[in-house]
């Protein structure tokens, strides 16, 4: 599964690594340049897997019209189409689209879990576990669909008369494992067609054990191989030995398309061999008939279908007294043909359920296995009973490197969840543990336990747990998919959620995406304290690097007061030793930025009246009228007055307010307000002698210039009162 590369043939990498050496491609470089060429070449990647490759042909160039033709060079593009990199990527993207299809369906069954486990609560009654397994059948189909489309290669019948089967692409071992759990464990209500079940199983999935054991597929394909070479296919061992092992895992459509391929079926043979195609029928309708415990049939599937126990076995009892009435008949001695009359009576002692003729036609244990479920005992039931039986039918057909989906079924009929999860987790990776666990606990009591017990060696954590938090784990050392990780990480209710918050802490929030995708995943867990820490960061972040709207934007949602205080200070600073210049312009929009309120920037009232202020006095410099003058003065009144305006900046805004002082066409400040602007003056020289004051940058002469302004003032308004 992601993050972990396994021997077992199937990349399950979110990004494939094959260790093998492979030989290099090696790609034609077509340029069109005359030698000499020199060795100077610049190659980079151009749109798609193109790669773009300049030839810079050499400087000893000669006068001729050809060479002036060339001068400078060729740019070629290649087009990189090599079959390992084609696969690699559709691998790649194909388990994305696993990993990312998947987390709907956990998700869904996790809150309905959460609900039902609620209301249980309210009503003090235990959760109904039909309704459960309904909800688990739901959520293993949806898996399922996830793994591809199911394969029914040896059911494909085409046209032509030649063709047993359709070869298509190799199935998926990673979806046959889940089958199988979804029909032992998730599918509740179909547990007596459980050996029907296995026999379209097997139908899928009998190539995948074609690459360490012979197999009945392996034998049809190469049976079909051979077939159109062959004219009487009736004298040919491979014909019958194909019909056989078709028959005895139960492809009936396959041996009754084969068996109308002999030779009888013939129109210039019908008159001849009249007995024959008689028997060959017969048996033919006789398989074609063959009783079936299960709801229906696919297309294509032979057989008649039996809903009940009861009706099946008046159905079967009548089956095997057709076929042992056919066993018993007189034609047998008027059938002419050897090979086919001892062929088609072997295929009458496989219907029977003969142990050595089921044993001779099947390849594997597996195949015998299922033999078994369709003729000597179609009515087991109970895990207990079919792993026995699985266990003498390896004995009958032992195998030296079982195939990986062969421990599997054992470890599902034995009922041994240990070896299930080993299998799985060995074979498959985290990402089938983490999602096949809820099939494993649906209505099994000892699995619950086993999965869901908390652990001291496990830190205090269930099995179930760990196999979450490891799956999260690898989703979430990968910059595609650690946006899902918080799916399973939520489910775990020891560590996941403080997992969660490292998991969050360790995301770089200065990409932009990231800390939406942040901020959204904390909004959806309720994880405010995160969230706020991680725009504290990103807002420090931007303001250290000189991005200071973005960086006060993102405290002031993180409402972090101590911080914005800190800039509110610096703006003061800042505004203090600019204010008599023009320069207080580019600090305006941090200022309208900060807002008005003192509780969370640390009272940068001032600051908006100052700009008001300054905006009101460039009116009075640019020759506006009187009126405007006057608002102008009766600003400067306002903020002096103002207990927000740091003393430090009151020498400043009277050295600004100069003009409106020595006002012209007579005094702007009545007595009163001149008398307050001179004390505001003597304190600030006061203050002068305290080592906290701060000086700013002022005109060595502009405390001499504000008293000579506010005495002309106040001497003005006197004689006017």
């Amino acid at each position: 599964m992601p993050g972990l590369l396994t021997g077992s043939g199937d990349s399950s990498s979110l990004v494939p690594f094959s260790p093998e050496l492979h030989t290099p491609a090696v790609y034609p470089l077509h340029h069109g340049l005359k030698p000499p060429i020199t060795p100077r070449l610049s190659i980079s990647w151009s749109s798609g897997n193109s790669l773009r490759v300049s030839v810079f042909r050499s400087p000893e160039t000669t006068n001729t019209i050809e060479d002036e033709a060339e001068v400078g060079g060729k740019v070629v593009e290649l087009k990189l189409s090599g079959e390992d990199v084609h696969s690699e990527v559709n691998d790649a993207v194909r388990w994305r689209r696993i990993v990312y299809g998947s987390v709907s369906p956990f998700a869904h069954l996790q809150n309905k879990k959460n609900a039902m486990a609620a209301l249980s609560e309210l009503q003090h009654s235990a959760p109904s576990q039909l309704e459960w397994s309904k909800y688990v059948l739901e959520y293993s189909k949806e898996i399922n669909s996830l793994l591809g489309n199911r394969k029914s290669r040896p059911t494909s019948l085409i046209e032509d008369p030649k063709t047993v089967l359709k070869i298509d692409e190799e199935p998926s071992s990673l979806k046959a494992a889940w089958e199988l759990l979804e029909i032992f464990y998730a599918n509740k209500q179909s547990q007596s067609w459980i050996p029907e079940q296995l026999v379209d199983w097997l139908t899928d999935y009998d190539s995948l054990f074609s690459g360490q054991v012979p197999t009945v597929h392996l034998r049809l394909v190469e049976f079909q191989a051979q077939l159109i070479n062959i004219q009487t296919v009736e004298n040919e061992a491979a014909y019958w030995q194909a019909i056989s092992s078709a028959l005895s895992v139960g492809w009936l459509d396959i041996v009754v398309k084969l068996l109308r391929l002999h030779g009888s079926y013939q129109l210039n043979q019908l008159g001849s061999r009249e007995t024959e195609n008689g028997l060959v029928e017969a048996v033919a309708v006789l398989i074609s008939k063959m009783p079936r415990m299960r709801v229906d049939l696919p297309d294509g599937k032979l057989g008649e279908c039996c809903y009940n126990k009861s009706d099946f076995m008046k159905a079967w009892e009548k089956w095997r007294a057709q076929i042992t009435k056919l066993d018993c008949s007189a034609y047998w001695l008027q059938c002419s043909h050897h090979q086919t009359k001892e062929n088609l009576k072997n295929l009458l002692q496989i219907m029977l359920g003969n142990i050595n003729t089921l044993t001779n036609a099947t390849c594997h244990w597996v195949e015998l296995y299922i033999a078994h479920f369709l003729y000597i005992r179609p009515f087991t039931s109970g895990l207990e009973s079919m792993h026995v039986l699985a266990q003498k039918c390896i004995q009958l057909k032992p195998i030296s490197t079982p195939h990986k989906l062969m421990s599997l079924i054992i470890g599902i009929l034995g009922e041994n969840t240990e070896v299930i999860l080993a299998e799985c987790s060995k074979s498959f990776g985290p990402w089938m543990i983490a999602h096949a666990t809820e099939l494993l606990t649906a209505g099994n009591i000892q699995a619950e336990i086993l999965l869901k017990e908390e652990r001291h060696n496990l830190g205090g954590i269930s099995i179930e747990e760990s196999h979450r938090l490891v799956y999260a784990q690898v989703l979430s050392s990968h910059a595609l998919t650690w946006q899902i990780a918080p799916v399973y990480l939520i489910s775990c209710m020891k560590h996941g959620v403080g997992l969660l918050e490292i998991l969050l802490y360790k995301q770089p929030v200065y990409h932009s995406q990231v800390l939406l995708k942040n901020i959204e995943i904390c909004r959806l867990y309720e994880l405010d304290s995160v969230s706020a820490n991680a725009m504290k960061i990103v807002g420090m972040h931007h303001w250290k690097h000189g991005r200071k709207g973005s960086g006060i934007f993102w405290l002031q949602q993180a409402r972090d007061e101590v911080r914005l205080n800190r800039i509110a200070q610096k703006l003061f600073d800042f505004v203090g030793k600019s204010i008599s210049d023009e320069s207080f312009e580019q600090w305006e929009g941090l200022i309208e930025l900060m807002g008005t309120e003192s509780r969370t920037v640390g009272g940068l009232e001032f600051l908006h009246k100052y700009r008001d202020f300054k905006k009101s006095l460039q009116q009075v410099q640019d020759g506006v009228a009187t009126d405007a003058a006057r608002k102008a003065g009766e600003s400067l009144i306002s903020i002096m007055k103002n207990p927000s305006t740091p003393q430090r900046f009151w020498l400043p805004l009277l050295y600004d307010s100069l003009k409106l002082l020595t006002w012209q066409e007579g005094p702007l400040l009545n007595v009163s307000q001149c008398n307050l602007l001179l004390n505001k003056l003597q304190e600030s020289t006061v203050a002068k002698l305290r080592p906290d004051f701060v000086e700013v940058g002022l005109p060595p002469h502009a405390l001499s210039s504000v008293r000579a302004a506010l005495a002309t003032n106040l001497g003005r308004a006197i004689l006017e009162e």
